[in-house]
């Protein structure tokens, strides 16, 4: 995985706050390297040692509510390109007719497998498409929909100088986000105005610290995360 030239990057992004942080990534590129191929290596025999248990899954799915297995969403990875992400099915239908972007503490548009897939965070397990693909990274900002990028104040932009990812450890420390929504009058107001710069802060300070090791002990955290383990 390369960093784009300078000159070469949207022009949203190509700001002095942006800058810095292009900087530090430009002097690991090495890293940058190892991280991309351990990226297409590990989803790709995960994808195929997870196959059967992923089908499985999908039929659950499929028994439990009426619709597809699969859910697709735009959001947004590096360089601002816009993709569709691959999850299981979480919520009925046309959920985000009915509702925020975002979820909340029992929303009521959560199904029963659902909420189990939400738990252990299975749902998330087709990103292994979007990471072998490129779109997506094991460990990275997790990817906004485009109305909430649409709001990044100039410094988030550092954040798309790298794929999204499935964890960070920003998704590690706010992985119960929807309890600090549930009581808000307004969803998105309340996201955009106090989680996302919250979570801001640690994807940018990933960025500042980043190198291949790093990551690991990210995804290692993220392990104890889902098993219950608490970080503040």
């Amino acid at each position: 995985m390369a960093l784009k030239k300078w000159e070469d990057l949207p022009t949203n992004m190509r700001t002095d706050e942006v800058k810095p942080y292009y900087d530090i990534l430009q002097k690991r590129r090495l890293s940058l390297w190892i991280k991309r191929a351990f990226d297409f290596f590990a989803s790709l025999i995960l994808l195929i040692i997870l196959a059967i248990p992923m089908i499985i899954i999908a039929i659950t799915i499929k028994i439990d509510s009426k619709g597809p297995a699969f859910y697709l969403q735009d959001r947004v990875t590096a360089n601002g390109k816009v993709f569709k992400i691959h999850k299981f099915r979480t919520m009925v239908v046309n959920a985000e007719k009915i509702g925020s972007a975002v979820t909340v503490k029992n929303d009521a548009r959560v199904t029963k497998i659902g909420k189990q897939l939400r738990r252990f965070r299975l749902d998330e397990l087709p990103q292994l498409l979007d990471v072998l693909s490129g779109n997506m990274s094991f460990v990275g900002t997790r990817p906004e929909v485009v109305k909430y990028v649409e709001q990044y104040k100039p410094e988030f932009m550092a954040t798309l100088l790298l794929p999204a990812g499935i964890t960070s450890e920003a998704s590690i420390r706010y992985k119960n986000e929807y309890a600090f929504l549930s009581e808000a009058d307004d969803v998105d107001k309340v996201y955009i105005e106090n989680i996302l710069p919250a979570k801001m802060v640690w994807n940018l300070n990933s960025i500042e610290r980043f190198s291949f090791l790093r990551e690991m002990l990210t995804l290692l955290r993220t392990v104890f995360a889902v098993l219950g383990k608490e970080y503040k």
